[in-house]
């Protein structure tokens, strides 16, 4: 019979290096983003010249909230979206196993997701809204607006998803 010590929690936290490294990454990144456009530019700012143009005609930067998910679906539904949340982080830590959370490429596509939705979390709790402020025009077409918190978590969805196309890889005896 094999001996099982556990290991200690420095080690399970080194397991995870990728994951947390990367959410912590984006979060930060993201709340910093955000409390710049809080900072330099008035609410609702959808416009030049309250908003800034990057690229006329393709990309500003705006300041708006959004109390709802993607898109604006669920709108005024905040407080079920942040439950939301905060059931779909206790969820990734308990099946994190089945997840196999331990791959290098899981961790990085996790902490895209978990960084991104502690980022919109935090902001339903602090404003009641999340702060979008990427806005991209294509000819008459305009994608709404959204943050870095939301790129990553699409990034992270999208990642894992390819993942688990890929091959498993054999089992170790």
């Amino acid at each position: 019979m094999a001996n099982h010590t556990p290991r200690n929690p420095g080690a399970r936290i080194c397991a995870y290096r990728w994951f947390f490294l990367i959410a912590v990454l984006i979060f930060a990144g993201d709340q910093v983003s955000k409390l710049w456009i809080h900072k330099t530019l008035p609410f609702n700012s959808y416009y030049p010249p309250d908003a800034i143009t990057v690229i006329p005609g393709f990309f500003n930067i705006v300041h708006v909230g959004n109390t709802g998910a993607a898109w604006g679906l669920f709108a005024g539904g905040s407080f079920w979206l942040a439950l939301l949340a905060i059931a779909t982080l206790l969820a990734i830590f308990i099946f994190r196993r089945h997840l196999t959370l331990k791959r290098p490429l899981v961790q990085f596509s996790f902490g895209l997701l978990c960084g991104g939705i502690v980022g919109n979390l935090v902001d339903r709790i602090l404003h009641g809204h999340v702060i979008d402020f990427l806005d991209f025009h294509f000819g008459s077409f305009v994608w709404p607006a959204f943050n870095l918190a939301d790129a990553a978590i699409c990034i992270g969805v999208g990642l894992y998803i390819l993942h688990t196309f890929r091959e498993p890889e054999p089992a170790k005896r």
